[in-house]
């Protein structure tokens, strides 16, 4: 007799969990390239306002990652969850790009 629960169990943290630590990651170096350099591009303002949402995006990551692993994984991420991630990471990943394109290291 199949377990369908444990499958699905297994699944879900074979696919969740890396792409929560891909999300911490990505939202980690994003983190440190605001939080180091005076991006001109973006203004101030707008440089603060992406800081805070990569912040409160890594809490968001961090406070799912804490329930998977106090319910042993039977917890869950619906995709309307996850998009606004994926959308603040491709962000990021523009900015990044783009500083590095207009000040490139010595």
């Amino acid at each position: 007799m199949l377990n369908f629960h444990s499958s699905e169990s297994d699944l879900l943290k074979a696919v969740l969990v890396p792409l929560l630590e891909d999300f911490q990651y990505w939202f980690e170096r994003s983190q440190k390239l605001l939080e180091a350099h005076e991006i001109q591009f973006l203004g101030s303002e707008k440089q603060r306002d992406l800081l805070s949402r990569v912040k409160q995006a890594q809490q968001e990551v961090h406070t799912i990652q804490m329930l998977m692993q106090a319910t042993e994984g039977q917890v869950g991420v619906e995709t309307g969850v996850l998009i606004p991630w994926h959308q603040l990471v491709t962000e990021c990943w523009q900015v990044a790009i783009r500083f590095r394109s207009e000040d490139p290291p010595e």
